[in-house]
Protein backbone atom coordinates (compact mmCIF):
# COMPACT_ATOMS: atom_id res chain seq x y z
CA UNK A 1 0.00 0.00 0.00
CA UNK A 2 1.26 3.45 -0.95
CA UNK A 3 -0.25 6.39 0.93
CA UNK A 4 -0.98 9.34 -1.32
CA UNK A 5 0.05 12.20 0.94
CA UNK A 6 -0.23 15.98 1.05
CA UNK A 7 1.61 18.42 3.30
CA UNK A 8 -0.34 21.49 4.40
CA UNK A 9 1.69 24.28 5.98
CA UNK A 10 2.01 28.01 5.34
CA UNK A 11 5.76 27.90 6.02
CA UNK A 12 7.78 26.85 2.92
CA UNK A 13 10.75 25.63 4.98
CA UNK A 14 8.48 23.47 7.15
CA UNK A 15 6.93 21.87 4.05
CA UNK A 16 10.33 21.28 2.47
CA UNK A 17 11.77 19.82 5.66
CA UNK A 18 8.88 17.40 6.16
CA UNK A 19 8.96 16.34 2.52
CA UNK A 20 12.69 15.62 2.80
CA UNK A 21 12.16 13.39 5.86
CA UNK A 22 9.19 11.58 4.33
CA UNK A 23 11.29 10.55 1.32
CA UNK A 24 12.82 7.84 3.51
CA UNK A 25 9.48 5.98 3.63
CA UNK A 26 8.80 3.84 0.55
CA UNK A 27 5.06 3.75 1.15
CA UNK A 28 4.64 7.55 1.37
CA UNK A 29 4.02 9.33 -1.93
CA UNK A 30 3.90 13.13 -1.72
CA UNK A 31 1.40 14.22 -4.36
CA UNK A 32 1.10 17.88 -3.34
CA UNK A 33 2.29 20.58 -1.00
CA UNK A 34 -0.32 23.15 0.04
CA UNK A 35 0.50 26.55 1.48
CA UNK A 36 -2.96 27.17 2.93
CA UNK A 37 -6.23 25.53 3.85
CA UNK A 38 -8.03 26.39 0.61
CA UNK A 39 -5.34 24.70 -1.46
CA UNK A 40 -5.64 21.62 0.74
CA UNK A 41 -9.40 21.39 0.23
CA UNK A 42 -9.08 21.80 -3.55
CA UNK A 43 -6.38 19.11 -3.65
CA UNK A 44 -8.56 16.71 -1.68
CA UNK A 45 -11.43 17.47 -4.06
CA UNK A 46 -9.28 16.80 -7.13
CA UNK A 47 -7.28 13.77 -5.98
CA UNK A 48 -7.66 10.73 -3.79
CA UNK A 49 -5.67 11.71 -0.72
CA UNK A 50 -4.93 9.00 1.83
CA UNK A 51 -2.89 10.98 4.35
CA UNK A 52 -2.63 14.65 5.25
CA UNK A 53 0.01 16.31 7.42
CA UNK A 54 -1.92 19.35 8.57
CA UNK A 55 -0.53 22.45 10.25
CA UNK A 56 -2.87 23.93 12.85
CA UNK A 57 -1.99 27.61 12.92
CA UNK A 58 -2.27 29.05 9.42
CA UNK A 59 -3.62 32.35 8.15
CA UNK A 60 -7.04 32.15 6.53
CA UNK A 61 -8.36 28.68 7.27
CA UNK A 62 -6.60 27.07 10.22
CA UNK A 63 -6.26 23.31 10.64
CA UNK A 64 -9.56 22.99 12.50
CA UNK A 65 -11.41 24.88 9.80
CA UNK A 66 -9.88 22.70 7.09
CA UNK A 67 -11.36 19.62 8.77
CA UNK A 68 -14.66 21.46 9.15
CA UNK A 69 -14.77 22.36 5.45
CA UNK A 70 -13.98 18.78 4.38
CA UNK A 71 -16.98 17.62 6.39
CA UNK A 72 -19.28 20.40 5.18
CA UNK A 73 -18.44 19.75 1.53
CA UNK A 74 -18.85 15.98 1.88
CA UNK A 75 -15.33 15.22 0.70
CA UNK A 76 -13.48 12.00 1.45
CA UNK A 77 -11.64 12.44 4.74
CA UNK A 78 -7.97 11.42 4.59
CA UNK A 79 -6.08 10.20 7.62
CA UNK A 80 -4.83 13.26 9.47
CA UNK A 81 -1.58 13.89 11.30
CA UNK A 82 -1.54 17.29 12.98
CA UNK A 83 1.59 19.39 12.99
CA UNK A 84 2.15 22.08 15.59
CA UNK A 85 4.96 24.07 17.11
CA UNK A 86 3.19 24.27 20.47
CA UNK A 87 3.46 21.24 22.69
CA UNK A 88 0.58 22.16 25.01
CA UNK A 89 -1.88 22.14 22.10
CA UNK A 90 -0.69 18.75 20.91
CA UNK A 91 -0.92 17.11 24.30
CA UNK A 92 -4.27 18.56 25.32
CA UNK A 93 -6.16 18.29 22.04
CA UNK A 94 -4.65 16.58 19.04
CA UNK A 95 -3.56 13.36 20.71
CA UNK A 96 -7.21 12.59 21.42
CA UNK A 97 -8.62 13.31 17.97
CA UNK A 98 -5.97 12.60 15.35
CA UNK A 99 -4.08 9.50 14.27
CA UNK A 100 -1.03 11.27 15.64
CA UNK A 101 0.65 14.64 15.97
CA UNK A 102 4.15 15.85 15.37
CA UNK A 103 5.92 18.82 16.88
CA UNK A 104 7.71 21.00 14.35
CA UNK A 105 10.38 20.43 13.29
CA UNK A 106 9.74 16.68 13.32
CA UNK A 107 12.70 14.49 14.20
CA UNK A 108 13.36 11.21 12.43
CA UNK A 109 12.45 8.93 15.36
CA UNK A 110 9.15 10.67 16.03
CA UNK A 111 8.22 10.59 12.35
CA UNK A 112 8.91 6.84 12.22
CA UNK A 113 6.48 6.34 15.09
CA UNK A 114 3.88 8.42 13.28
CA UNK A 115 4.15 6.47 10.02
CA UNK A 116 3.90 3.21 11.98
CA UNK A 117 0.63 4.47 13.47
CA UNK A 118 -0.65 5.35 10.01
CA UNK A 119 0.09 1.81 8.83
CA UNK A 120 -1.61 0.30 11.87
CA UNK A 121 -4.74 2.35 11.34
CA UNK A 122 -4.92 1.22 7.72
CA UNK A 123 -4.32 -2.45 8.53
CA UNK A 124 -6.80 -2.54 11.39
CA UNK A 125 -9.47 -0.86 9.26
CA UNK A 126 -10.18 1.78 11.87
CA UNK A 127 -10.91 4.49 9.35
CA UNK A 128 -14.46 4.84 10.72
CA UNK A 129 -13.13 5.40 14.22
CA UNK A 130 -10.64 7.96 12.92
CA UNK A 131 -13.41 9.80 11.08
CA UNK A 132 -15.54 9.73 14.23
CA UNK A 133 -12.75 11.36 16.24
CA UNK A 134 -12.27 14.05 13.62
CA UNK A 135 -16.00 14.75 13.62
CA UNK A 136 -15.85 15.05 17.39
CA UNK A 137 -13.05 17.56 16.96
CA UNK A 138 -15.15 19.56 14.51
CA UNK A 139 -18.02 19.45 16.98
CA UNK A 140 -15.85 20.62 19.88
CA UNK A 141 -14.28 23.44 17.95
CA UNK A 142 -17.24 24.69 15.90
CA UNK A 143 -20.14 23.83 18.20
CA UNK A 144 -21.97 21.77 15.56
CA UNK A 145 -23.96 18.66 16.50
CA UNK A 146 -21.53 15.73 16.39
CA UNK A 147 -24.20 13.00 16.43
CA UNK A 148 -26.12 14.61 13.58
CA UNK A 149 -22.95 14.76 11.46
CA UNK A 150 -22.15 11.09 12.15
CA UNK A 151 -25.72 9.98 11.38
CA UNK A 152 -25.73 11.79 8.07
CA UNK A 153 -22.37 10.27 7.11
CA UNK A 154 -23.43 6.73 8.07
CA UNK A 155 -26.61 7.08 5.99
CA UNK A 156 -24.67 8.48 3.01
CA UNK A 157 -26.58 11.73 3.34
CA UNK A 158 -25.08 15.11 2.51
CA UNK A 159 -23.79 16.79 5.61
CA UNK A 160 -25.88 19.84 6.40
CA UNK A 161 -24.36 22.11 9.00
CA UNK A 162 -26.39 25.13 10.05
CA UNK A 163 -24.71 28.42 9.27
CA UNK A 164 -25.69 29.62 12.72
CA UNK A 165 -24.58 27.36 15.55
CA UNK A 166 -26.28 26.92 18.92
CA UNK A 167 -22.86 26.77 20.56
CA UNK A 168 -19.89 29.14 20.53
CA UNK A 169 -16.77 27.04 21.13
CA UNK A 170 -14.00 29.02 22.80
CA UNK A 171 -10.48 27.57 22.99
CA UNK A 172 -8.46 28.50 26.04
CA UNK A 173 -5.10 26.95 27.01
CA UNK A 174 -5.83 23.74 25.09
CA UNK A 175 -9.36 23.39 26.49
CA UNK A 176 -12.63 24.10 24.73
CA UNK A 177 -15.49 25.89 26.52
CA UNK A 178 -18.86 25.38 24.83
CA UNK A 179 -20.94 28.48 25.51
CA UNK A 180 -24.65 28.29 24.53
CA UNK A 181 -25.33 31.13 22.10
CA UNK A 182 -28.72 31.80 23.69
CA UNK A 183 -26.93 32.66 26.96
CA UNK A 184 -24.65 35.30 25.42
CA UNK A 185 -25.64 38.80 26.60
CA UNK A 186 -23.26 40.94 24.60
CA UNK A 187 -19.79 40.90 23.06
CA UNK A 188 -17.32 43.76 22.98
CA UNK A 189 -13.87 44.20 21.52
CA UNK A 190 -10.74 44.55 23.63
CA UNK A 191 -7.82 45.10 21.29
CA UNK A 192 -7.24 41.94 19.25
CA UNK A 193 -9.61 39.94 21.44
CA UNK A 194 -13.37 39.66 21.93
CA UNK A 195 -14.94 39.58 25.39
CA UNK A 196 -17.97 37.28 25.37
CA UNK A 197 -20.31 38.05 28.27
CA UNK A 198 -22.71 35.22 29.05
CA UNK A 199 -25.25 34.29 31.67
CA UNK A 200 -25.41 30.76 33.11
CA UNK A 201 -28.79 29.38 34.13
CA UNK A 202 -27.47 26.11 35.53
CA UNK A 203 -28.97 26.87 38.94
CA UNK A 204 -31.55 29.13 40.58
CA UNK A 205 -28.99 31.94 40.84
CA UNK A 206 -27.87 32.87 37.32
CA UNK A 207 -24.22 33.87 37.16
CA UNK A 208 -22.50 35.94 34.53
CA UNK A 209 -19.13 35.04 33.10
CA UNK A 210 -16.73 36.53 30.56
CA UNK A 211 -14.81 34.47 28.02
CA UNK A 212 -11.92 35.72 25.90
CA UNK A 213 -11.91 34.83 22.22
CA UNK A 214 -9.43 35.72 19.48
CA UNK A 215 -11.62 36.55 16.50
CA UNK A 216 -12.57 39.67 14.64
CA UNK A 217 -15.90 41.37 15.17
CA UNK A 218 -16.77 40.63 11.54
CA UNK A 219 -16.15 36.89 12.02
CA UNK A 220 -18.32 36.80 15.12
CA UNK A 221 -21.08 38.76 13.44
CA UNK A 222 -21.22 36.11 10.71
CA UNK A 223 -21.39 33.38 13.36
CA UNK A 224 -24.65 34.67 14.91
CA UNK A 225 -28.18 34.80 13.57
CA UNK A 226 -28.89 38.49 12.79
CA UNK A 227 -32.50 38.00 13.90
CA UNK A 228 -31.24 37.80 17.48
CA UNK A 229 -27.79 39.45 17.53
CA UNK A 230 -27.47 43.07 16.48
CA UNK A 231 -24.47 45.32 15.99
CA UNK A 232 -24.88 48.50 18.04
CA UNK A 233 -21.35 49.84 17.72
CA UNK A 234 -18.26 49.00 15.67
CA UNK A 235 -16.98 47.14 18.75
CA UNK A 236 -20.21 45.76 20.27
CA UNK A 237 -22.76 43.05 19.42
CA UNK A 238 -25.85 42.50 21.62
CA UNK A 239 -28.33 39.67 22.01
CA UNK A 240 -31.61 41.52 21.60
CA UNK A 241 -33.42 39.00 23.82
CA UNK A 242 -31.63 40.59 26.77
CA UNK A 243 -32.41 44.22 25.86
CA UNK A 244 -34.72 45.94 28.31
CA UNK A 245 -34.94 49.41 26.77
CA UNK A 246 -33.51 51.81 24.22
CA UNK A 247 -32.74 55.30 25.56
CA UNK A 248 -31.58 58.67 24.32
CA UNK A 249 -29.80 61.38 26.25
CA UNK A 250 -30.09 65.16 26.03
CA UNK A 251 -26.65 65.37 24.44
CA UNK A 252 -27.86 63.29 21.50
CA UNK A 253 -26.19 60.03 22.50
CA UNK A 254 -28.05 56.71 22.57
CA UNK A 255 -27.65 53.63 24.70
CA UNK A 256 -29.25 50.28 25.53
CA UNK A 257 -30.08 48.98 28.97
CA UNK A 258 -29.89 45.21 29.37
CA UNK A 259 -31.99 43.21 31.79
CA UNK A 260 -29.02 42.95 34.15
CA UNK A 261 -28.77 46.75 34.28
CA UNK A 262 -25.74 47.00 32.00
CA UNK A 263 -25.72 50.14 29.82
CA UNK A 264 -24.19 49.92 26.35
CA UNK A 265 -23.57 52.85 24.03
CA UNK A 266 -25.20 52.83 20.60
CA UNK A 267 -23.21 54.64 17.93
CA UNK A 268 -25.15 57.08 15.75
CA UNK A 269 -24.33 55.15 12.59
CA UNK A 270 -26.12 52.06 14.00
CA UNK A 271 -29.02 53.93 15.69
CA UNK A 272 -31.69 53.35 13.02
CA UNK A 273 -30.75 49.69 12.50
CA UNK A 274 -30.92 49.11 16.25
CA UNK A 275 -34.39 50.69 16.43
CA UNK A 276 -35.63 48.53 13.57
CA UNK A 277 -34.16 45.37 15.11
CA UNK A 278 -35.74 46.05 18.50
CA UNK A 279 -39.15 46.72 16.97
CA UNK A 280 -39.11 43.69 14.68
Amino acid sequence: MTFRTIIVDDEPLARKGLQYRLQDFDDIEIIAQCSNGREAIETIRAYQVDLMFLDIQMPGLDGFQVIDEIVKQGLRMPMVVFATAFDQYAIKAFEVHAIDYILKPADEERLCQTIDKVRQVFKSNTDAEHKSKLIRLVSDVTGNDCQQILTQLSNNQPVSISHYSDILAIKDAGEVNRVPVKDILWIDAAGDYMCVHASSHANSNPQESTHILRKTMKQLEQHFDPKFFIRIHRSTIVNKNFIQKFCSQVNGEYFLVLRNGKELKVSRSYKEKVKQAINS
